[in-house]
């Protein structure tokens, strides 16, 4: 490629000419459709964002300024103009690139970017920092219009307006987050989408003042009517309104436009916020045609039979003969299943954005009426509804079910993504019920019973990825609460939930909880009669399942050897078997 090789830096960037970025950009953009497919991670959104992140590293300085991605999925081409491109191979692999920006990674990711809804607030307190220490650089919040459906981001909008930071806010609107943007910020900001004259308007009328001698007199003139003319054309800015000085809506796509708008931000000193309308899988055109489909993308094509896909079809089976039954996601409705149900009772369907506390309100709203409802969401996003799980379900005892998709390890998204928390969460919140089937019989009967056997707040966690288990015999307790299988071993027992029960038949006798909360009545009788006990958990072994019953035995005065095997601390990228190989070590086979 002429341009885009592995020496391209920002200070070379900065030398070429318009004709020349927009080489840089296509070769970009050729790059990404040739390797991303095989590393896995996210395309579409990448390719919908070279233009602009070429722009802003021509026009600013990283790392003097700091750009905050949100969500970090985007910033691919931030990478490879860093420095990072003889790393790109390795993207998402085990000691390799991470798919968001890391800063232990390099010095020009300011932030880390995870989750939605969190670059306004973290660039704020980055500008407020840079303005104490008298430092000169602009802090600069990166964020898609699907973010702009979390609540964190007007929280920064709204303290960030108000104050003396040196804050630039780019809204990156491709008209999609993971499933397509619904609501009333996406009306919002679809009507701000109509008013392209007045920017192109304005841009005339300053290239005609800048060559006429009566340019400043004029200039003086229109300066008391604008916010008069600028209201007859936008009827009301909200980002105006919270204190932002407001450009756009900007082509994302026209390197020129985008420059002369950058330039422009940069002159200012105060919070201002640059409208960019970019589309989604850019020049690819099966990602711009499906860029749900081609939002993230795994090294192996996906193949049918996930856990998510049997969740949606039951979910859809039960509405058929159940009208309480109401749906709700948190744009992720074809990643957790959701579509199918959508496709059939749209009206019992809810898509609340990238706005998880909101969604878990929402649902406790739904219950409290006499609905059921369920709200499909990722491990590691259910994080985000703590609470509203306790103050808004737990202590009213509403009956909501979360269907926690992506439960455990979940592979190359890394840290921010691995859903190791969410047993130990909802375990400590008292009346709530937490079931982990670990087969499509189980999934389905576990969701039954969630919806109709079950008071208060209720869970069913399960993995990421196939679920072609089937169950394998056991006896069942309880209620089908746990699952005992025998070895003909009477000494040692291993204690899981999970898919983890199917590494672990035969190993030793084995004792699979299907309900991890809480414990299944005759659970800890089972686990007395053995002289050496292992608990295998998917998840954090601080607080986690395990520490739970070893708490319970103890106060029964159990006197055996037991221990816990799970994971410590955070989980870095890697595949799956090799994350689960941290916890299925040697010793949990010579048990």
């Amino acid at each position: 490629m002429k341009y885009l090789d592995g020496d391209i830096t920002p200070d070379k960037l900065k030398r070429l000419s318009i004709e020349e970025l927009k080489v840089l950009c296509a070769e970009i953009r050729e790059f990404l459709i040739k390797t991303v497919p095989k590393t896995g991670g996210h395309l579409a959104s990448n390719l919908g964002t070279v233009e602009l992140i070429t722009a802003l590293h021509r026009v600013y300085s990283s790392p003097f300024d700091k750009i905050v991605f949100d969500v970090g999925h985007q910033a691919y081409t931030h990478k490879l103009l860093t420095g990072r491109m003889g790393r790109f191979g390795a993207l998402r692999g085990e000691a390799g690139l991470s798919g968001f920006p890391r800063p232990s990674e390099s010095e020009h990711d300011a932030f880390i970017g995870g989750h939605g809804g969190i670059s306004v607030s973290a660039a704020l307190g980055i500008a407020e920092a840079m303005r104490l220490s008298g430092d000169a650089g602009k802090a600069i919040a990166v964020a898609g219009d699907g973010a702009f459906t979390n609540g964190g981001v007007y929280e920064g909008l709204n303290n960030a307006g108000k104050s003396k930071a040196n804050l630039l806010v780019i809204l990156n609107d491709n008209e999609m987050s993971i499933s397509k943007s619904a609501g009333a910020i996406s009306a919002y900001l679809s009507h701000l989408r109509t008013t392209r004259k007045y920017y192109r308007a304005k841009l005339s009328v300053k290239g005609f003042l800048g060559t006429s001698r009566a340019g400043e007199a004029i200039k003086g003139a229109i300066s008391q009517t604008k916010k008069f003319v600028k209201n007859a054309v936008y009827q009301s800015n909200l980002f105006e309104s919270l204190g932002f000085k407001y450009y756009g809506p900007v082509d994302g796509h026209n390197p020129e436009e985008l420059i002369e708008a950058l330039e422009l931000a940069k002159m200012i000193n105060s919070p201002c916020l640059i409208h960019v309308k970019t589309k989604k899988g850019k020049g690819f055109k099966p990602a711009e045609r499906n860029s749900g489909e081609y939002h993230g993308l795994d090294k192996a094509k996906r193949g049918k039979g996930t856990f998510s896909e049997v969740f949606g079809r039951e979910i859809l089976a039960l509405g058929e003969k159940d009208e309480k039954i109401c749906l709700i996601s948190a744009a992720m409705k074809y990643a957790t299943g959701c579509n199918y149900f959508n496709d059939v009772f749209p009206e019992r369907f809810f898509d609340c954005g990238i706005a998880e506390g909101h969604a878990a309100t929402f649902a406790c709203g739904l219950a409290a009426r006499g609905m059921l409802p369920v709200f499909a969401v990722y491990s590691t996003f259910s994080q985000r509804c703590f609470d509203r799980l306790i103050h808004d379900a737990a202590i009213e005892k509403l009956h909501i079910v979360l269907a926690i998709d992506r439960a455990g390890a979940v592979g190359e998204d890394g840290e921010t993504h691995q859903g190791i928390f969410d047993a130990a969460m909802l375990s400590i919140i008292p009346g709530f019920t937490v079931f982990s089937p670990a087969s499509p019989e189980e999934l389905r009967e576990c969701l039954r019973r969630a919806l109709y056997e079950v008071k208060g707040p209720v869970a069913v966690r399960y993995p990421r990825g196939r679920a072609g288990f089937a169950d394998k015999g056991g006896v069942r307790g309880g209620a089908g609460d746990y699952r005992l299988f025998k070895t003909g071993s009477a000494k040692s027992l291993i204690v899981t939930y999970g898919r983890l029960i199917h590494k672990i038949i035969g190993r030793a006798d084995a004792l699979q909880l299907i309900r991890i909360q809480p414990l299944p009545d005759g659970v800890i009788d089972i686990i007395r009669g053995y002289k050496n006990v292992l608990f295998v958990e998917e998840g954090t072994e601080r607080g986690g399942v395990g520490e739970l019953v070893a708490s319970e035995l103890l106060r029964r005065g159990y006197r055996g050897k037991y221990g816990i095997k799970a994971f410590k601390g955070f989980v870095p990228a890697a595949d799956t078997e090799k994350q689960l190989s941290l916890i299925l070590s040697a010793d949990t086979r010579k048990n």
